[in-house]
């Protein structure tokens, strides 16, 4: 009797720890999540692992469609296509260009943002309070962070007053972000540079140009272009002796000097439980877009090391993390 007992305990236990879990037994609802990104980064693992953690498993109650646009923001519209036409529950999207594409191709189907700049001011949602529509999700953009970036880069390297900035003026998202890195730059007595790429093929003219501008030391935008050619963007700032600071840790990864971002992995777990929300029956027009709570500074050492730069003390017991 006592053998029975336990046995009725300890599965009355598991089911009341796994709510969605008996939800799915007796709905037989297998759950259909598109996915739609640059690459199939770190951050996506640490989205499917939350899932995982909220209940959700493939194979059981969970299919992933995956897209990956592999930089090529073109790919994307009809990669969100695709993912309207299998009729997914939810589609996911990283970045400005993926959450535009999944728009265009629904206004019915929710989407989570996991990360996007300026949400509110180019037109993805109608307030960061409110979204308004079938889009919610995560901004990556606080207004300080132009500003406190420069900083960084200045207690490492002190007699920077002009870098060069990689970016593409013809989006609308880092059209704003150029405008916060000139403002911080005047806050700080830093001039900034425009270095445009708009396609893999305008890096030699870019670099070229931030050769010929002898600027101190280089930014690049955390764009899809960008992304993807960031072990050749890291290469050139260390072959021109100049140091280098993101907008996202994997640069660093690449070879780059110095990041400062918010941590692309929480928001990226964060974005696991709006999905939950929204399968729970949350509306996306009622679900505020948040913003980030962490942030992290990543230091590449042996890069450090190559441009003759010594990390001050008073910098390194605030990295995160230690790149050697």
């Amino acid at each position: 009797m006592k053998l029975r007992v336990g046995l009725v305990t300890a599965v009355a236990l598991v089911l009341l720890a796994s709510p969605l879990a008996v939800k799915a037994q007796q709905t037989g609802k297998v759950w259909r999540i598109g996915i739609l990104g640059s690459e199939n980064t770190r951050p996506w693992e640490s989205f499917r692992q939350a899932l995982r953690e909220l209940g959700y498993v493939e194979g059981r109650n969970l299919v992933l469609e995956q897209r990956w646009s592999e930089g090529i923001t073109d790919r994307l519209p009809a990669l969100a296509t695709e993912l309207v036409q299998l009729r997914v529950d939810v589609i996911v999207a990283s970045g400005t260009q993926g959450v535009r594409a999944a728009m265009q191709a629904t206004r019915t189907i929710p989407i989570v943002m996991a990360v996007s700049a300026y949400p509110e001011k180019i037109g993805l949602v109608e307030s960061l309070a409110r979204p308004g529509g079938n889009v919610t999700g995560f901004s990556n953009i606080a207004p300080e962070l132009a500003g406190k970036r420069l900083e960084l880069l200045k207690e490492i390297a002190p007699r920077v007053s002009r870098t060069a900035y990689l970016w593409n003026p013809a989006s609308p998202v880092e059209s704003l972000g150029f405008q916060d890195w000139l403002s911080a730059g005047r806050a700080i007595g830093v001039q900034i540079l425009s270095a445009e790429v708009r396609t893999s093929d305008d890096y030699p003219a870019a670099f070229a140009s931030v050769a010929s501008s002898r600027a101190h030391a280089l930014i690049a935008a955390s764009n899809p272009v960008n992304f993807k050619h960031r072990h050749l963007i890291a290469a050139f700032a260390l072959k021109t002796g100049i140091p280098s600071i993101y907008e996202e840790r994997l640069f660093v990864e690449a070879g780059g000097l110095m990041s400062y971002a918010p941590s692309f992995i929480d928001l990226f777990r964060r974005a696991a439980t709006q999905v939950d929300k929204i399968l729970r029956g949350a509306k996306p027009a009622e679900l505020p877009v948040e913003q980030p709570v962490t942030y992290e500074l990543v230091i590449n050492l042996k890069t450090a090391k190559a441009l003759g730069l010594t990390i001050p003390p008073s910098l390194l017991v605030r990295v995160d993390q230690v790149i050697e």
